[in-house]
């Protein structure tokens, strides 16, 4: 019989909660040394539990759990440090980067960088005003982690398409799509100051997301686009 596995004291965030029987929830949680790994936390939506107001969202956490695969027991948690509450503003934007850790990453395999790049992430959130350039930043490092990132050897003055077979090709400037390589080269840089940069860093990323995606539309996007047109 495999021997049960306990962690102790694992940074982690909690990106997706649901309610399991009467007072339990299942987590779904991103760890900083074993990935992205669903834990069942019993009594935890009790009246008199304790990790109720905890187990939430965007709060820097130390976890423990026992057990293997995906029917893994939390048995404790507390705050890693102070919490950082994201203004009401951002919130989505946050919810949005949990959607994308749970759909494109592969549960337990560990991504401590992703997991470091997420952090940043969430703490920018907290204090920027601006929100795009934080969510470009955090895509591009994601496509990174998983090995989709985009190759850059752009001059420029070229202008290139993204082809999803085949990453970044030079075309003519009046070709359908043509992206600018000194947007691109800002891109790489993470040096999205304009309008106009941020305009090219969502649309290629957009398309490289979509094509790790594979036709999979992601709820805050829908959400997004509901709340623009309510707007």
């Amino acid at each position: 019989m495999a021997t049960r596995e306990r962690i102790t004291l694992e940074p982690a965030f909690v990106l997706h909660h649901r309610a399991y029987r009467d007072t339990s929830r299942i987590l779904d949680v991103f760890s900083a040394r074993h990935g992205r790994l669903t834990l069942f936390a019993r009594g935890a939506r009790g009246p008199k539990s304790k990790l109720a107001s905890l187990l939430m969202p965007f709060r820097p956490l130390l976890v423990s759990w026992s057990g293997r695969g995906d029917a893994a027991q939390l048995t404790a948690a507390e705050p890693d440090g102070e919490a950082l509450p994201l203004p009401a503003r951002q919130v989505l934007s946050g919810f949005y980067l949990n959607e994308l850790i749970i759909s494109l990453t592969t549960r337990h395999d560990p991504q401590p960088q992703l997991f470091r790049d997420y952090s940043q992430a969430l703490a920018r959130l907290s204090v920027e005003a601006h929100t795009e350039p934080v969510l470009r930043v955090f895509e591009k490092r994601l496509l990174d982690s998983l090995g989709y990132g985009l190759d850059f050897p752009v001059a420029p003055e070229g202008w290139y398409q993204f082809r999803p077979a085949q990453g970044l090709c030079e075309v003519r400037e009046d070709a359908a799509g043509a992206y600018s390589g000194r947007a691109l080269r800002a891109l790489q840089d993470e040096a999205l100051d304009d309008a106009a940069t941020l305009d090219v860093a969502r649309r290629v990323l957009r398309q490289a997301l979509d094509h790790c995606l594979e036709g999979r539309e992601l709820r805050t996007r829908t959400v997004a686009r509901s709340m623009l047109r309510r707007g």
